[in-house]
This record gives C-alpha cells, structure tokens and sequence, in this order.
C-alpha cells in the first residue's frame, strides 16, 4: 500500500506540535475569517500564514503543488461574483456591454475568493504536516472520539492515495482495449464519467472488505456484555502516546492572539464588514 506521509520538516517548531493543537488553530483562525465579509482580513491571514509556513517545516513550492485546486476554486468565484453578480454598485471599472465590472462588485468578488483561500489553506497545512497516524490517535486522547471512528477515518486516508493509482490502472486496461475517446470531447467526457463510476464502486467494494476486516479484529462497538444485559465497549490501551503540552496551549492561544490582531487591524483601517450586521 503507498501512503501519503507528511511532506514537512518533523523537526520544525510547530510540525512537531499535537495535531489536535493544530487543527484547534486552524479552527479559530478559520471561524475569525468567517466572521468578516472585507478583503482586508483574509489578505492580512494569507499573509500571516505564508509567513508561518517555515515554522511548520514546509516550503512554499510544497504548498503550492498542494494547494492549487484552492487556488482555482477561489478564481473561479471571483470570475462568477464579477460575471453574474446581481447588483453592480460603485463607480464603473469596465464597461463590457452586458457586464459591467464596478468597484463594488469587483470588492466582493475579491474578498470572497479571498476568504475562501484563506479559510482552507490553514487545514492544508494541517494535514500537510501530521502524520495520519498521530492524529487519529490524538483524537482519541484528546478530544476523547470513538476508536472506531478515528481508526476508520485512519484508514480512509491511508487508502486514499490508492485511487490514482486505480484510476492509472483503469486507464490503461481501458487503452489496451481500444477504448480511446480520441479527439472527440464527448467521448472523453463519458469515458471519463464511465471511469470515475468504476473507480466509485472499486472505493466502496474496498472499504466494505476493510470494514469487515476491521470488525473481525475487535474494533467493532460492540465490546462484552454488561451486568445490565448492554453491549459494553472494549478498553484499549494506547500504543503511541500523544501529550498535549504548553507549546501546543501557546500555538492555540497564539492563533487566538493572531485572529484578534487581524480583526482590530481590519477595524482600524476601516474595512471591517461583519457577516451577521
């Protein structure tokens, strides 16, 4: 099976920290973005979170090669918000007959594909620098999940890297049939959705056999019977501990601290618009 490993440094100051302070990070860090509707926020935490990015002991040509889908989505946002946004008010940028590129439209457009950017790059970097492994088993530790929830979410991510390489294999096997689209786009846009159902039903036969297989190892719910005749969960004891220590109380409350400073600064500039006026 070929994993997908974390691609940073496991020496830096914040790649070494506990996924579960991490993903808190990235949660309040996220939900200060959300609360805004100005360009001026997210702007300011793309440029913190670009500026952070070596302590988690990644560079940003790793990044990039990540994040790109993000970058395409938030493009794509801005260029719909411009095209077909229902009011146009501020001064006139672009006529363009029907459309009409203004200020405020072009405000909007920017500030949320900017938002969505800038919300979604911090999980990136999260999953980008912990091990699958020690974040299933600081769920389990810390924030006190299921065992049969983090395990399966463990070893959904550990599969996931083996739908390109069924998706090469399907390719290919359909090739050596002869079942080439050619130059014939809608050819190749139902060859493309005839690969992806085949791909979709090789996922789900794959994560039945390993759900049962799962069940016959003891991760079932259901453990021995109680003294009340209820089906009781087994205790497990714990392979890899994972402690939650005063770096990882700093990296959430300097996320706390790194919310509040963008906030006051969007404030102070006069560019704060909160979602919920």
């Amino acid at each position: 099976m070929r994993f997908a490993p974390p691609v940073a440094d496991a020496t830096a100051p914040l790649a070494r920290r506990n996924p579960v302070a991490k993903l808190a990070a990235a949660a309040v860090l996220s939900l200060a973005l959300v609360s805004t509707l100005d360009p001026v926020t997210p702007a300011l935490a793309l440029a913190a979170e670009l500026a952070l990015l070596p302590l988690f002991g990644m560079r940003h040509r790793e990044l990039a090669r990540r994040a790109w889908p993000l970058l395409v989505s938030a493009l794509g946002v801005v260029v719909g918000l411009v095209l077909f946004a229902g009011e146009r008010t501020g001064e006139v940028l672009v006529p363009l007959g029907p459309v009409t590129v203004t200020t405020g439209v072009l405000t909007g457009a920017l500030a949320l594909g900017l938002r969505v950017f800038a919300v979604a790059l911090p999980g990136v970097i999260v999953f980008a620098t912990t091990d699958p492994t020690d974040l299933a088993d600081a769920l389990v530790q810390q924030l006190k999940a299921p065992p049969r929830f983090a395990i399966g979410a463990l070893a959904a991510f550990r599969l996931l890297p083996l739908l390109g390489d069924e998706w090469e294999m399907l390719t290919m096997a359909r090739r050596a049939r002869g079942v080439d689209p050619g130059r014939n786009p809608v050819a190749r846009l139902r060859l493309f959705a005839s690969t992806a159902f085949a791909l979709l039903v090789g996922a789900i036969r794959r994560g039945t056999r390993l759900a049962v297989a799962m069940d016959a190892r003891g991760f079932g719910s259901a453990g021995l019977t109680s003294q009340t005749g209820e089906p009781s969960r087994p205790r497990r004891t714990t392979a890899r501990p994972q402690r939650f220590g005063r770096a990882d109380t700093v990296l959430v409350l300097g996320a706390v601290a790194l919310s509040g400073t963008v906030l006051m600064l969007s404030i102070a500039v006069g560019a704060f618009r909160p979602l919920l006026s």
